[in-house]
């Protein structure tokens, strides 16, 4: 798989250039175009669903487009370490890529719990979007810095890191990571995007816009 990006930084949309019969897998509301004749098979439902796009012959394309707006980058596994990322941060990955939501990083984070982080291993390229402007933090080793969980987009998994509350007493959730922060210890890579996609969904509330006020 190549990636090719354009209108990034603000609206970034990916272009996944397929060998002939080669397959990728992606979100499917993130699929704006294809190539004519490239197979999409939509496995699962709802925030589970995954897209198996397969190529012809010929080979073929993707148009992968995030929801929110913002910034894309790709990692690249080489198959000696493993990615900890955002569920919502997701867009597309090899089909050599796996997915493991139980692997041990995720474990050692949620006590076993489904939390709303999913753990990327294996070899190939993967493609992760975030809701705004994307920062590198490039931990040294013993270096140590706290974000906001709806602030993180991924990180390695050579970084050391533990999910806490934000406040003792405000509301906390796992499977959102509303009210969480992580702690980081390098050495390691932490992805982090510049909006919070949770702080939007409480400034429309907070402002009158909900889903009713939007339907017509």
């Amino acid at each position: 798989m190549q990636v090719r990006t354009r209108h990034t930084p603000t609206f970034g949309v990916a272009r996944l250039v397929l060998a002939p019969g080669e397959a990728v897998v992606a979100d499917p509301l993130t699929i704006a175009a294809t190539s004519y004749g490239l197979v999409v098979e939509v496995k699962g439902a709802g925030a589970k669903a995954v897209a198996l796009c397969t190529a012809g012959a010929e080979g073929g394309w993707i148009d992968a487009a995030p929801v929110l707006p913002g910034d894309l980058h790709q990692v690249e596994l080489d198959g000696t370490h493993g990615w900890c990322l955002a569920r919502h941060s997701w867009i597309a990955s090899s089909s050599t890529v796996a997915m493991n939501p139980g692997a041990p990083p995720m474990q050692a984070i949620f006590g076993g719990a489904e939390g709303f982080m999913n753990y990327a291993h294996g070899q190939g390229a993967m493609v992760l979007a975030c809701y705004g402007a994307l920062d590198l933090v490039t931990l040294e080793a013993g270096e140590a810095v706290t974000i906001s969980s709806d602030h993180v987009v991924a990180f390695a998994d050579t970084v050391q890191c533990r999910l806490r509350p934000s406040a003792p007493d405000g509301a906390q959730s796992i499977q959102t990571g509303e009210g969480l922060v992580f702690d980081f210890a390098g050495p390691g890579a932490v992805l982090t995007q510049a909006r919070g996609p949770r702080r939007l969904t409480t400034w429309l509330r907070a402002n009158g816009v909900s889903p009713s006020f939007m339907t017509p």
